[in-house]
């Protein structure tokens, strides 16, 4: 079986499924054919198993089905169990989805800015070529500007700051990854940032300062970003080579896969930022700082690989459950 034309030939049907689920009022006459598209979806869903179709595909129609059994059963979403479940399984499944590509992304940014820390730490050449200043004891001296940036503002002002502008730069490396470039630029400008400002600090000899002040918001501040470029990247890739779907119908779901994670790395960035705001700044020796931005970091880490690896090995079993027929 086509599963790509298999899937198209049925997409208005489940498209007139979703959209009955949702509506508050149904006539006589639509309540019959919300059942009646509920039991046929359900036998193409079971079809589709059959199969092995893209994961996505049967989530997508999966959720169709839930939302259809839901109406027909007379039940109606708990607003508080659905922003649960998002976080629960949906965000964590999207961005465990995308893994591949965020961490590839980490990669090569660990890379390039340790090479340019090293280059503008040894080399007086690459400092000039990069216009930096001869002198840039302003920067990287004890109660520099480097440092002062973390202290000289309230820190609740300061958390909700950083906040904003990361949660920007997130969404920018999320949704201008569909042209690809835009995206990779603005990475590699927030790698020139870091490796320049840990070159500065190793050539000043306080690399260990430079350490205590990025870790602690750091770690988890990054990760984020790195998702974000990740999953961005990965929706330009699905326009370019959209697998065995219709390259709108696999744009598509990887546009609402990257909607998913936006939302959800606004949270992330909160925390970042709350880390930031107080802990970055706090007077907590520098080795505890870092060890609370590392359990941060470690907690959203694990979050990803258990909750959302759990979430997608789930959805089999969900989407069985669905091939019961309604009461």
């Amino acid at each position: 079986m086509d599963v790509d034309a298999y899937s198209y030939a049925h997409r208005r049907s489940w498209e007139r499924l979703d959209g009955l689920a949702g509506k508050r009022r149904l006539t006589g006459q639509e309540a019959d054919e919300l059942v009646a598209l509920y039991r046929r979806a359900s036998q193409q869903l079971a079809r589709l198993q059959t199969h092995s179709p893209d994961p996505e595909l049967l989530a997508g129609l999966s959720a169709v089905l839930a939302r259809a059994r839901g109406r027909i059963v007379g039940t109606r979403t708990d607003t508080w169990r659905e922003i649960g479940r998002f976080f629960t399984h949906r965000f964590p499944a999207a961005v465990y989805r995308a893994w591949p590509w965020w961490v590839s992304v980490a990669a090569v940014f660990i890379v390039l800015s340790t090479g340019l820390a090293y280059w503008v730490a040894e080399y007086r050449s690459a400092r000039r070529i990069l216009g930096l200043p001869g002198n840039t004891d302003s920067l990287t001296k004890p109660g520099g500007h480097f440092e002062t940036y973390y202290t000289e503002h309230p820190h609740d002002a300061f958390a909700a700051q950083v906040w904003t502008n990361n949660a920007w730069v997130a969404a920018l490396a999320l949704f201008t990854g569909v042209l690809i470039l835009p995206a990779v630029s603005l990475l590699f400008g927030n790698a020139l940032n870091v490796g320049v400002s840990a070159g500065l600090m190793a050539h000043a000899g306080r690399l260990d300062a430079f350490f205590g002040f990025i870790l602690p918001h750091g770690m988890l501040e990054l990760t984020a970003v790195f998702v974000a470029g990740g999953a961005g990247l990965k929706l330009g890739w699905t326009l370019i080579d959209p697998g065995r779907s219709s390259r709108l119908t696999a744009v598509a779901r990887q546009g609402r896969a990257a909607a998913t994670i936006a939302l959800g790395l606004a949270g992330v960035l909160f925390v970042s930022g709350l880390l930031e705001g107080f802990v970055t700044p706090s007077p907590l020796p520098a080795a505890l700082r870092v060890a609370i931005g590392f359990v941060v970091w470690a907690l959203f880490i694990a979050y990803v690989f258990v909750f959302g690896r759990n979430a997608v090995r789930e959805q089999g079993d969900a989407a069985g459950e669905l091939l019961e027929p309604a009461g």
